[in-house]
């Protein structure tokens, strides 16, 4: 390239980075993973009479899932270090696929306790695969985008998950009525085999190896062009984190928040069945409500820490949409449960769970701060909180309403949402791991 062709590249970027083309990719991938995710609870309805499931056997398979899910979340970012994520995507998807039909063929040559173990293991194997996608998403936006875009890139992310959830209930349950669940499980899933192919062909781990990149887009992200995810990453790095006080809080608090988030994103379904008594077709449009609202507020969230990290620095900027939201996260179960008005409740459901994803863009870029260089491994972290959340709503949840205590069930939700806003006013992204 000549002078006069540099120069002219660096006047005319192209019109959409690459940098962005590769965050649509993590975009989808996190939106088949809540896809593939909620599905089981949908399914549950036609797949507890026809197996002859209980209402808490589904809440271990949900448990199963959840287990999975969160073993794999640090060993998986610390392996995604090692890997790269244009190789880990390829190996998580393929493996999750194969999770999803084994689930949905399982019923073809098993029954009893042998096919309640092996859909078990399925939604293990499942929740493992998946385990490693958003701490690794977490290292290509550390290496990809310039710092004061983390929080909106990661709330974005968050937006695409909670598109996968809304478009379930109401996918899954059409697909049930027209077929049976199996079916409707597998003919979700299949679009994931398009996804990991694309994505090997044009995915890269940094800009630097993408062909396609131009000096115009390098020149975008200046200094921060060099950055990348350290693949080398040690143990003493590895203790550092496990001891760091930030990560520490920002996982306490994660955890927290993320009962709310498990009880709204896998019970409501059956909520709106067994106490507001809507149909199945009704309760499948309804039950998206949340997960809809949830993805405009995970795109706003992010959109808003973005701004006030420019406005008022990385610290006071990234707490203020938690220490405002949570509060009012308690409020609106409390509203959800207490409604005469059945849609009413389903209103008050959808504006807790917009509350509650505010905060993904916060979180994951106060975490990506804390840990730089290892931003996978410190993720992984992160969700392993998150999804420990999940892991203490889910048999409670399965409990309180299977015995029709399903107030009993927000009010631990509501204590836990102030709990969660209350260690924001303890972390401090900006001292970083490395300090230590």
């Amino acid at each position: 390239m000549t002078a006069v062709q540099a120069a002219a590249a660096l006047r005319a970027p192209p019109r959409v980075r690459v940098r962005w083309k590769i965050f649509l990719f993590l975009f989808a991938f996190g939106f088949m993973a809540y896809l593939q995710q909620r599905s089981i609870p949908v399914a549950s309805y036609q797949m507890m009479p026809q197996l002859h499931l209980t209402q808490m056997q589904i809440g271990w398979l949900e448990t199963a899932l959840l287990i999975g899910y969160t073993a794999l979340q640090f060993p998986g970012g610390v392996l995604g270090q090692r890997l790269g994520a244009r190789l880990m995507f390829v190996l998580i998807g393929l493996v999750g696929l194969g999770a999803m039909l084994a689930t949905a063929a399982a019923p073809l040559v098993l029954a009893g306790t042998a096919l309640f173990a092996i859909l078990a293991a399925a939604q293990l194997v499942l929740g493992a695969s998946q385990g490693p996608i958003f701490p690794v998403s977490a290292g290509v936006f550390e290496t990809w985008f310039t710092p004061v875009r983390w929080p909106l890139v990661q709330g974005l992310q968050s937006l695409g998950l909670q598109l996968g959830a809304a478009l379930t209930p109401p996918l899954v349950a059409w697909l049930m009525y027209r077929f049976d669940w199996q079916r409707a499980l597998a003919w979700s899933s299949l679009p994931v085999l398009a996804l990991v192919a694309w994505w090997a062909w044009y995915g890269r781990n940094t800009p630097g190896e993408h062909a396609a990149v131009s000096p115009a887009e390098l020149a975008e992200l200046g200094a921060h062009s060099a950055a990348r995810v350290d693949a080398g990453i040690s143990w003493a790095r590895v203790w550092t984190l496990l001891r760091n006080r930030d990560v520490l809080l920002l996982t306490a608090s994660y955890m927290c928040m993320n009962y709310v988030f498990y009880l709204v994103a896998n019970w409501c379904f059956l909520y709106l069945v067994q106490v507001r008594h809507f149909t199945l077709l009704e309760s499948g449009w309804l039950a998206s409500a949340p997960p809809l609202a949830a993805a405009i507020a995970s795109g706003v969230g992010g959109a808003l820490a973005s701004l006030f990290g420019l406005r008022y620095g990385v610290r006071a900027g990234l707490r203020i949409v938690p220490l405002v939201s949570l509060p009012a996260v308690a409020l609106l179960q409390y509203l959800a449960v207490d409604a005469a008005n059945a849609y009413l409740a389903v209103l008050a459901l959808a504006l807790c769970f917009a509350g509650v994803e505010l905060n993904e863009g916060p979180y994951w870029a106060a975490i990506m701060h804390v840990g730089r260089g290892d931003s996978m491994a410190a993720s992984g972290l992160l969700n392993t909180g998150g999804n420990a959340g999940g892991l203490i709503a889910t048999p409670i949840v399965a409990y309180l309403s299977g015995h029709n205590q399903w107030t009993l069930a927000f009010i631990i939700g509501a204590v836990l949402a102030i709990a969660s806003a209350a260690a924001w006013l303890l972390v401090d992204p900006t001292r970083g791991a490395a300090a230590d």
